[in-house]
């Protein structure tokens, strides 16, 4: 899990240090910095795969961008033309680096300035210096090139695949019905939603053998109220438009309050909180999601009083099935906090703001210190 985040230089986040939890959630105002604190992470999980550049940047949910819009615009005091990203894993293991790319002279790929790997405090597995910059190729991370070397077990290389395998989630509409393609499709569901029907298929056949699952399956059917249940159906076996996109699975809810021969409903149909319910779930259920990974806006498509239920249960789903799972959210709706367990010191709340000058400003909301 990552204890400690690090970010200087990037966007409107012009010095953060993070100590983050389990589970993070970051509230705040449109415009905030919410965003950027989450794709400060993509940012380093790309540089942690070795190569940063739009193609891996968007692999991980960051935005596309242009070196004057990642790099901080505020007057600045300090010259300093890099940007810092660096996280520290609970076991001690590091992974700090500085990037670079001129503004007047961009480059496709950003070049990496200096790069330190930890495997824990004092052992170091990986340096790159100011002054040893020129001997390597800038646009190559040699972390990435060093994990060839490195033992599965070894907490160096834990800290990397958990960095690389970061991804910031943000679904919408059209790709959780099916209706377009996600451009970023993965396993077990794509970034916008794609792959959500092959997803829940697969939650439900290992239900069957899993117990425990099956009763967290049994609360997903709970947040969805209007539904008897939910299934993944094959689309040739179901009525659907003529105009619609047709993929080998759709979903199917069973509508508990209309007429038998006439409550069979598929994501083409259902409310959009329906699907954003059942893509939640996967992320927190499924064992191929990330361990570390990001939802942005988690409160989006849902009822003040729904998106409270739905954190309760992420939350709970974490503790009970998936203990390894690290999650980073951000939410608009204050409202929202009333479904999260304050009192468990790795379920953490942070309030996200701008100060008098622009800086994103980060601050830990410590309920259960304040109650002692």
């Amino acid at each position: 899990m990552i204890r400690t985040l690090k970010v200087e230089r990037f966007k409107s986040l012009v010095k953060l240090d993070l100590e983050l939890g389990r589970i993070n959630v970051f509230v705040g105002a449109n415009g905030s910095g919410k965003s950027n604190l989450l794709e400060a992470v993509g940012v380093l999980g790309a540089a942690a795969f070795g190569r940063v550049e739009d193609e891996t940047l968007q692999r991980r949910g960051v935005r596309p961008g242009v070196p004057r819009l990642y790099k901080t615009a505020f007057p600045m005091k300090s010259g300093v033309p890099h940007i810092l990203f660096g996280a520290t894993a609970e076991t001690g293991a590091a992974y700090e680096v500085t990037l670079w790319n001129p503004i007047d002279n961009p480059s496709p790929a950003w070049r990496f300035k200096t790069e330190k790997l930890l495997r824990s405090p004092g052992d170091e597995v990986v340096t790159r210096s100011t002054t040893t910059t020129g001997k390597h190729n800038q646009e190559q991370g040699l972390a990435a090139l060093e994990t060839v070397n490195l033992q599965p077990g070894d907490a160096a290389l834990a800290i990397l695949d958990q960095l690389r395998a970061y991804s910031i989630y943000c679904p919408n509409t059209p790709s959780l019905r099916g209706l377009t393609q996600d451009s970023q499709t993965r396993d077990p569901v794509g970034l916008a939603g794609g792959r959500l029907p092959e997803a829940v298929e697969e939650l439900l056949l290992a239900s069957k053998k899993n117990e425990m699952l099956g009763e967290v399956l049994e609360e997903v059917r709970e947040l969805i109220d209007w539904a008897q249940d939910f299934t993944a159906a094959p689309s040739l076996s179901v009525l659907l438009s003529p105009s619609a996109a047709r993929s080998r699975l759709v979903i199917q809810f069973e509508d508990r309050f209309m007429a038998k021969n006439r409550n069979k409903l598929t994501g083409y149909d259902a409310s959009e909180g329906a699907l954003y319910i059942l893509y939640c779930a996967v992320l927190a259920l499924h064992p191929k999601a990330p361990k570390c990974l990001a939802i942005d806006n988690v409160d989006q498509a849902l009822n003040p009083r729904l998106a409270q239920k739905l954190m309760a249960a992420l939350c709970s789903w974490t503790q009970r099935l998936n203990g390894d799972r690290q999650w980073l959210l951000t939410a608009h709706n204050p409202a929202i906090l009333d479904g999260i367990p304050l009192n468990n010191p790795e379920i953490r709340l942070f309030t996200v703001d701008r100060d008098s000058n622009g800086h994103t400003v980060v601050k830990r909301i410590d309920l259960a210190a304040a109650l002692k």
